[in-house]
């Protein structure tokens, strides 16, 4: 099993970027495809971006396409969002998830952050 948690949310303006951190505990990181997904007030959870255990392979959501970028280090139990030209519709909670395989889906995954405030302004 892994334990995550996600670091680096804040307040931006539009426009500006942010860098999320989520960072696994255990010795199973590297065998797991990780994902990020959001929570914005009154809605459900939706996909953000995905990466594969040996991080050749990434998915993202038309919405964040072009814009963020998923990365992860394994030899550090880590993985990143790298979030570039914030809109105020990206205003969410983020939560980072670890699962078998790199899937789209929320129940495709096993374990999940407790998540961090992402807010932008307009």
């Amino acid at each position: 099993q892994v334990q995550l948690v996600e670091s680096g949310g804040g307040l931006v303006q539009a426009g500006g970027s942010l860098r999320l951190s989520c960072a696994a505990s255990g010795r199973t990181f590297s065998s797991y495809a990780m994902a990020w997904f959001r929570r914005a007030p009154g809605k459900e959870r939706e996909f953000v971006a995905t990466i594969s255990a040996g991080g050749g392979g990434t998915t993202y959501a038309d919405s964040v396409k072009g814009r963020f970028t998923i990365s992860r280090d394994n030899s550090k139990n880590t993985v990143h969002l790298e979030m570039n030209s914030l809109k105020p519709e990206d205003t969410a909670v983020y939560y980072c998830a670890a699962g078998a395989y790199r899937r789209t889906v929320e129940r495709g995954y096993d374990y999940w952050g407790q998540g961090t405030q992402v807010t932008v302004s307009s």
